[in-house]
């Protein structure tokens, strides 16, 4: 029968120094594999390709708005331009379940779209989403 333990050895290394030296190569292998990484990383300096963009598609719809503000700060309810007091009339009642729908140009002024804000506010509209397109 065989033994597990290896006989001592004789070239007079200590255990530590005898794993040492079986470490070393390993350790040459990852440090010429990182080397291998690092220039062909620097090989490769092409920019990514560009993605295709995706064409808009013609089932996409504009969701539904309640109230539409143009970018010259108009209100506009089915195409009518209305003012601060027609405006309130012409809103359906708020409710928190389904909050006021606003679709403003992506180029409104902060101050019209305060003012618009505070009005609708004195009208009891505490729940209100805001619909905008991003800059293309």
């Amino acid at each position: 029968m065989t033994e597990l333990i290896p006989p001592p050895s004789t070239s007079g290394k200590s255990l530590m120094e005898r794993v040492e030296d079986a470490l070393l190569p390993l350790i040459n292998l990852v440090f010429l594999l990182l080397m291998f990484f690092i220039v062909a990383g620097q090989l490769a300096d092409d920019p990514l390709p560009d993605l295709p963009a995706t064409p808009p598609s013609a089932e996409q719809q504009s969701p539904h708005a309640d109230l539409l503000v143009d970018a010259e700060g108009h209100w506009r309810i089915s195409g009518e331009t209305l003012n601060a007091q027609a405006l309130l009339e012409r809103l359906p009642e708020p409710d928190a379940q389904n909050p006021l729908k606003i679709a403003a140009a992506s180029s409104i002024s902060m101050a019209d779209l305060e003012s618009l804000l505070r009005t609708l506010e004195k009208g009891g509209y505490e729940e209100i989403l805001l619909l905008t397109e991003p800059e293309t």
